[in-house]
């Protein structure tokens, strides 16, 4: 690393930017950073000029790289460095922190800017740096104004994020907009990309074709048949972690930060897909990755119109697979009853009709009814009607609402601005009055059925009425069997990809994603937690008729004469127990 002459002397011992990070950490009332968070910092300091750095979500890696743009300046004030980030806010904290950090750190205090510099969180000058066009630190967004910068190291933070990567178009932007980099950055300077893969065609996968080294931290070690996903990415220190000792596959790389229960909760929340991508760092496009709702995930049951179990809870052993109920899912798709069902039955909490109206031409009017309780959701009735907007289909889905008792119709109203609503609402007030509501969305239809349904099912929280499936294989005889399978719910579950129209028809599963979205505030709840509730709310009520009789009986209570009905069975209390209480 070359210097100039006015270099300020530094402490040997701060030749090594991990003792840096060291003093920072402290500075912020940090732990001492974690193993991972030094072999990220090692990297930065050692890696060759172009580098990609993959880690996790949360292990820090913006703050680090922060904190290495302060020692590189502490080594050398007349460095320029340029932030790049998805946003121009993204870039601007980026920046902001770097400078706070020059203000508040004492180590750092000589490179706090003159007066006459520049030192506005969009760009700003160390007190030592010589004039020059280019200041010390700057930040842009990835498609703000580049031409024209130069900088010694270019730090792109997080520059693929969702807004700008779920689409091709997206994409081929992004990868176009980059390669202004190579006009900014000085000879012999650096390019340094930080971030999380957001798709399977992540950008960081093409710029190893450019020239770049990859180098990948994910939050577990990976199990034996998913290395080669990584194709020698993988940190060497995890790589050799893992053949020393095997036993660490499926465990935390780091995991004073995020131990197993926490990366478990997040698994749950992401989704299989998504968890793969941002925290595992896996671009991989494998079936199973690729088609991420899985028919073996549904709990499956005979269930009742008015009630269900308080808890269930789904199980994965070959007893519990269910035999002779057509299964249209991948390879290896498996529909599983539930390994545990409680005696305990109670009323739902609600139900909820959902609705999909754009039933023209080829496509169907999908419906699906949701029921609630304990934080499943019990899908009772789902279907499709073909013809469009006639009588017969109208008065159909009035029914299915009186039959299963719906609180709630929900109807996206995207198309049609809301006249599917009018039309309906006739039958409705003669057959079935019930609340209406509509909902808009703007998100591609995959993505939003895809986030909504995927947590729900990797948690094994959906319960499906086995009377659903069976009516969902019904064949039509006025279609083929390969127009058949189109149609059918599970199919569109089983085969739904993020690829803009991956289905040929996914009224059916629409349908069923916009019921699950309207309970989704509610999922949180947990089935132990709702019993206990249930529990101590009937030993209130007992309490009060106990209480309720002492309080009218009086003395005639404590002497025995009275005795109030249902409270010696119910609580187990005998006559002196009863004196000691009005004592």
């Amino acid at each position: 690393m070359g210097k100039h002459s006015d270099v300020q002397e530094i402490p040997p011992q701060l030749q090594d930017f991990r003792a840096f990070l060291f003093i920072v950490w402290k500075h912020l009332h940090l732990p001492e950073p974690t193993p991972v968070q030094y072999d990220i910092a090692y990297y930065l300091q050692h890696g060759p000029r172009r580098k990609v750095i993959e880690a996790f979500r949360g292990v820090g890696k913006s703050w680090i790289t922060s904190a290495y743009v302060l020692w590189r300046l502490l080594l050398d004030p007349q460095l320029n460095f340029l932030v790049v980030s998805a946003s121009k806010d993204r870039a601007d904290n980026f920046s902001t922190f770097t400078l706070r950090l020059i203000n508040e750190l004492p180590i750092l205090r000589h490179l706090i800017p003159r007066p006459e510099q520049r030192s506005s969180k969009i760009a700003f000058d160390v007190a030592p740096a010589k004039a020059d066009h280019a200041p010390s630190v700057k930040s842009v967004g990835i498609f703000g104004q580049l031409t024209g910068g130069r900088a010694d190291e270019i730090i792109a933070d997080d520059v693929e994020v969702p807004n700008n990567a779920y689409t091709q178009a997206m994409r081929d932007r992004l990868a176009e907009a980059v390669k202004e980099f190579d006009a900014v950055v000085k000879p012999g300077g650096k390019v340094t990309y930080l971030g999380t893969p957001q798709t399977e065609q992540s950008l960081y996968n093409v710029l190893e074709g450019r020239g770049y080294e990859i180098r990948v931290w994910p939050c577990r070690f990976p199990a034996p048949e998913k290395l080669k996903h990584y194709e020698g990415r993988l940190a060497p220190s995890l790589a050799m972690s893992l053949q020393k000792d095997p036993s660490l596959s499926g465990k935390p790389t780091d995991p004073k930060r995020f131990n197993d229960m926490e990366l478990l909760e997040r698994e749950a929340s992401y989704g299989r897909s998504g968890f793969a991508l941002q925290f595992m760092l896996d671009t991989s496009l494998s079936d199973a990755d690729r088609y991420p709702l899985k028919l073996n995930d549904l709990v499956v049951m005979d269930l009742d119109r008015d009630m269900a179990p308080e808890k269930i809870a789904w199980g994965n052993a070959p007893d519990v697979v269910i035999q002779g109920l057509p299964c249209v899912g991948l390879n290896g798709d498996r529909y599983h009853r539930p390994i545990f069902v409680s005696k305990e039955f109670v009323p739902y909490k609600g139900t909820v009709m959902a609705i999909d109206p754009s039933g023209r031409g080829s496509d169907e009017l999908g419906y699906a009814v949701v029921k609630m309780l304990n934080g499943y959701l019990f899908l009772t009735a789902a279907g499709g009607l073909r013809g469009g907007y006639t009588e017969e289909n109208l008065t159909k889905l009035c029914e299915v609402a009186k039959d299963q008792k719906v609180n709630r119709i929900i109807i996206e109203s995207n198309f049609g601005d809301g006249m599917f609503n009018q039309l309906l609402m006739p039958y409705l007030n003669k057959i079935y009055p019930c609340t209406v509501d509509e909902v808009r969305h703007s998100k591609q239809k995959e993505l939003r059925i895809i986030d909504t349904l995927e947590p729900i099912m990797n948690q094994h929280r959906l319960v499906v009425d086995r009377r659903v499936i069976e009516q969902d294989a019904h064949i039509p005889q006025d279609l083929a069997m390969n127009d058949v399978l189109s149609y059918q719910l599970f199919y569109q579950m089983s085969r739904i990809t993020k690829d803009r129209g991956s289905l040929r028809h996914d009224d059916r599963l629409d349908a069923l994603s916009i019921a699950a979205a309207y309970w989704v505030d509610v999922m949180n709840q947990d089935a132990d937690k709702q019993i206990q509730i249930r529990k101590e709310k009937l030993l209130k009520e007992e309490l009060s008729v106990f209480y309720g009789h002492a309080k009218r009986g009086g003395l005639a209570v404590v002497l025995g004469d009275i005795r109030p009905p249902r409270v010696g069975t119910v609580f187990g209390l005998n006559r002196a127990g009863l004196e000691r209480t009005h004592q």
